[in-house]
């Protein structure tokens, strides 16, 4: 590659976008959902205001999206490879106003070379890719406005006019990125902290512009406050409730503490990650530099509360709710590798381009080959076996990003899907979501657990009384707990043959099935499951 100049910087941003664009469309179209994708999947083809553990806006983007290519992976994923390829672009606007062109390219090689981001966020049906577009489109015009990298910053009595309009916009931006994940909180508190503690901009505290912008993202965020005063705040008090100990002794966890940071430096990939999480450090030293010091602010604030919390919070896997503010330090470290690359320290370039040789080579190699055996199964037959099950799981963790289309098959074998007196049901969240995309919505599938979740809004469960429902469980994991959380809805329950998945010709993994006759409120009181408060016409959280 030819040295990254101001003159040259935008062209080969523009070509890695298109570049890597086509590759997430190939990605979308021929791997299967994972679970959490096809968990949300019904949300889009079940149209609401708002919906229990996210906003709306990437639910209505993929209804909108499998309306117009069809009900495949690639017409639900479009819209986030679609956005992916805004978001690059934002960054290197971001980088190149900031900084410098080539600090603008080199922030959008790392985020593109990050696991976490050139995959989960730029491939998977997820909120995660219009909060990034939506959050950096904000952030861009927020700098306008703040005067940041400008040679001539507006005045706000001079340029009342365009100082107004830019706040609107604001207002808008952050309306629709509030409408994508509530992380936009710290979106808010970090360009307030940021007004605070800089002089230069502490007057914004007394001008009418950022309180105008507030009021517009409150207004836009109307769909998220009336679905949730129509049902009991249920996403407000859920998404606070995982912050929290919920209802155990508060107990202060390391080991949660130390997988997390573990975890955000594995997805990240632990060679991005160090050079990234030292910027937040150097931007605080440089924070005088108001191009340090907001990006600072930008990116502490969700790093630090998603790490500090896991001291007492059970976050599990949830590594990705740090991503924004990674994506933010991704500009001055870009700054770092210009300067790297083009300093007078031979040994510094040297190992900075080793290093960026490297991670291109690594993640281009990596993603290869865990998409070609997520298609074909390749490895299963040709790769050592001890490789797949290093997380300690008894089968290849990558069938989670396999979709079941061997539910449909036994399911129209055995005339289920044509039979409008059936439907479809498990006792896990995310299985069902499993069996859900695999059956494409053609049958209503209810979860038979405690725990629900989103799928307890989208399935009116009074329309299916008196019907039958085939229970889908997993490796022969949870007999227990269908008989446990289905019989008192049943008269009766009856194990059949179990449905294999299979994967370039192997069998990897075995469905149980199990035909439950005539679906009914349960004569035991169930107060705790959604579905019994359901049915005695009440909201499925609450009390």
């Amino acid at each position: 590659m030819k040295k990254i100049t101001e003159q040259n910087a935008a062209k080969y941003t523009l070509a890695l976008i298109i570049i890597t664009f086509f590759a997430r469309l190939w990605i979308a179209a021929y791997t299967g959902l994972g679970n959490g994708e096809s968990y949300y999947f019904r949300g889009a083809i079940h149209l609401d205001w708002s919906y229990f553990d996210q906003p709306p806006l990437f639910f209505w983007l993929g209804g909108a999206s499998i309306r117009l290519f069809g009900l495949t992976n690639f017409g639900l994923r479009f819209p986030d490879v679609l956005m992916f390829a805004g978001t690059s672009w934002l960054l290197f606007l971001l980088g190149r106003k900031l900084f410098n062109a080539a600090a603008g390219f080199w922030a959008v090689v790392v985020m593109n070379l990050s696991a976490l981001f050139t995959v989960g966020v730029a491939c998977w049906y997820q909120p995660d890719a219009p909060l990034m577009f939506f959050w950096l489109l904000s952030t861009w015009y927020i700098v306008k406005v703040l005067g940041i990298g400008e040679a001539k910053p507006l005045d706000p009595k001079a340029d009342k006019g365009k100082v107004y309009r830019l706040w609107v916009i604001i207002g808008i931006c952050m309306g629709l990125a509030t409408l994508s994940k509530y992380h936009v909180l710290f979106l808010f508190a970090a360009v307030f902290l940021f007004i605070l503690t800089n002089k230069k901009q502490r007057h914004w505290l007394a001008h009418p512009g950022p309180y105008l912008a507030i009021l517009i993202t409150i207004l836009m965020a109307t769909p998220v406050l009336w679905w949730n005063y129509k049902n009991n705040w249920v996403s407000f008090v859920w998404q606070g409730s995982r912050a929290g100990t919920r209802d155990e002794p508060f107990t202060i966890h390391f080991d949660w503490f130390v997988r997390s940071i573990a975890g955000q430096a594995v997805w990240l990939l632990p060679w991005i990650w160090f050079p990234t999480i030292r910027q937040m450090f150097v931007a605080y030293k440089k924070r005088i530099q108001q191009e340090y010091g907001f990006n600072f602010w930008m990116s502490v604030l969700p790093i630090v509360f998603f790490t500090v919390i896991t001291l007492w919070a059970d976050l599990q896997y949830h590594f990705h709710w740090q991503a924004p503010g990674y994506m933010m330090l991704f500009i001055p470290l870009g700054f770092a590798i210009d300067k790297a690359l083009n300093g007078a320290d031979e040994r510094r370039k040297r190992f900075t381009r080793r290093w960026l040789n490297f991670s291109i080579s690594f993640t281009v190699i990596t993603i290869t080959v865990l998409g070609l055996h997520l298609v074909t199964g390749f490895w299963q037959s040709y790769g050592p076996k001890w490789v797949a099950s290093l997380g300690g799981a008894k089968i290849d963790p990558t069938i989670q990003g396999v979709d079941y289309d061997d539910v449909m098959t036994r399911f129209e074998k055995q005339g289920w899907i044509a039979n409008d007196k059936v439907f479809a049901g498990s006792t896990r969240w995310w299985l069902a979501g499993k069996v859900d995309w695999a059956l494409k919505g053609k049958k209503e599938i209810i979860c038979f657990n405690r725990d629900p979740r989103n799928l307890a809004f989208l399935v009116d469960p009074k329309t299916l009384l008196g019907k039958d429902c085939v229970i889908i469980g997993e490796a022969h994991g949870y007999e227990e707990t269908i008989y446990k959380d289905a019989t008192p809805f049943f008269d009766s329950i009856t194990e059949l043959d179990d449905i294999p998945i299979i994967r370039g010709g192997v069998v990897e993994e075995h469905l149980q099935v199990y035909y439950c006759k005539n679906f009914h409120q349960s004569a035991q009181p169930l107060p705790d499951y959604p579905l019994y408060r359901q049915l005695n016409g009440l909201v499925p959280f609450g009390k």
